[in-house]
């Protein structure tokens, strides 16, 4: 794949990581012994994006791996961020689903 063919791909990964860092860090101001599960996801679920999003840029041989990778950790973060009330959990699951069906369409 080459970085200008995974434009779309790369843009969705970067708002799913500025998503979940957004809500991992707003996670704080909230009772943060409730909101555990929800900071710990978004921080592996930001992470993985972001890895993809770099390997992508150059090049990457693994897309199939990091593809099914980062739709389970989208999966996972999103249903997480979906059990909480906050607005910031919310638009963090909306693009952690976005993520996951973008993935999924690379994993053939």
């Amino acid at each position: 794949m080459s970085h200008q063919k995974d434009a779309d791909i790369i843009k969705t990964l970067h708002e799913c990581m500025e998503a979940c860092n957004h809500c991992y860090t707003s996670c704080f101001e909230e009772d943060a012994n409730k909101m555990e599960a929800c900071i710990r996801l978004d921080r592996e679920c930001a992470t993985i994006c972001a890895s993809f999003e770099q390997a992508l840029s150059y090049d990457t041989a693994f897309v199939q791996e990091y593809a099914q990778l980062c739709a389970t950790a989208c999966k996972v973060c999103g249903d997480e961020c979906a059990k909480h009330e906050p607005d910031h959990c919310k638009k963090c699951a909306d693009a952690c689903y976005v993520c996951e069906d973008a993935c999924k369409k690379l994993i053939t």
